[in-house]
């Protein structure tokens, strides 16, 4: 799997590689890829003395080391706890986090060509199989009792601590963004609406998109990883790209399994979803205000005039 890469690539090889080895794991160089798709950490696939397959991950800010610090926790509790297989973290400095690959595919990876995903299998055709272990695994998870993640130190909002973070989120937005009108007034709709808002909170992924989901040739759901965002807060956020992916019926159908795996609903999950959707742009934002880079923050002006309200 030898990639050339240009001098910096080298470089990050090199720095990579130097404190695999100073923290007592022996990667081979000729075996090297990276992948620098992902918004908050840098990756290179590796393979060691004896063949083993490893994950490296760079934090590309130092927010992102910080709050690396909750996700090595949230592993510690979900791993005991999930149907499925989650990194285990066998360095933990800042400058790399290196754990063994786990077995499978995602499900999609990001096309760095055109931003969107490239299906392990086609979409239209993901199986029963898929939806219904991913809806166990997702049920399982907001399942973990609060009191054992609490204890190991996960973040925890509660009920209206959640809906306050949406709202402060999207003021602070509204501060730097011009928000068109009539998607300020949806939100806004959506965060005065108390029937939209579940009066509790679940353990979270936080960032359940298609390449964080890992599955078998059989698209039986194997593993979750990158669980940077995980919290105990809202749990309609675990199911937003979903519904972004399925649609309105999609989403539906994968409640349904959701709920007969012993999630618990209520009445406008649905819909809250999809308004968490509709206030994706802000979550967008929030981000280009955190990294500060003026790519992001042109990739958010685009996404907040251009999406569609209806």
């Amino acid at each position: 799997m030898t990639r050339q890469q240009p001098n910096d690539g080298r470089d990050l090889r090199h720095e990579l590689l130097t404190i695999a080895k100073q923290n007592g794991l022996q990667l081979n160089a000729d075996y090297f890829e990276i992948n620098e798709s992902g918004m908050d950490f840098l990756v290179a696939f590796a393979k060691d003395e004896h063949g083993q397959e490893w994950v490296l991950r760079k934090p590309r800010r130092k927010d992102v080391w910080e709050r690396a610090g909750n996700e090595q926790k949230v592993l510690k509790v979900v791993g005991k706890h999930l149907p499925v297989d989650v990194p285990n973290w066998r360095i933990f400095t800042p400058g790399l986090i290196a754990y063994p690959l786990l077995s499978g595919h995602p499900i999609a990876t990001v096309d760095p060509a055109g931003g969107g995903y490239v299906w392990k299998f086609p979409q239209d055709s993901l199986s029963d199989v898929f939806f219904n272990s991913l809806a166990n695994t997702l049920a399982a998870l907001h399942n973990i009792d609060h009191s054992e993640a609490t204890r190991a130190g996960v973040r925890y909002k509660t009920p209206t601590e959640t809906r306050e973070a949406f709202a402060a989120n999207i003021e602070e937005v509204r501060q730097s963004f011009n928000i068109p009108a009539k998607l300020y007034d949806r939100w806004k709709a959506w965060l005065s609406t108390d029937t939209y808002w579940p009066e509790y909170t679940v353990l979270h992924h936080g960032d359940l998109h298609p390449p964080h989901i890992i599955v078998d040739d059989n698209q039986q759901v194997t593993g979750l990883i990158d669980w940077t965002e995980a919290e105990i807060a809202d749990p309609g956020k675990d199911f937003v790209i979903l519904y972004a992916l399925f649609g309105h019926e999609g989403l539906r159908d994968l409640l349904r399994r959701y709920e007969k795996a012993g999630g618990n609903t209520w009445p406008r999950m649905s819909e809250h979803v999809a308004e968490q959707w509709a206030a994706y742009p802000a979550l967008v934002a929030k981000f280009a205000l955190t990294t500060g880079k003026e790519a992001d923050m042109e990739m958010a002006r685009g996404m907040i005039a251009n999406w569609n309200v209806d």
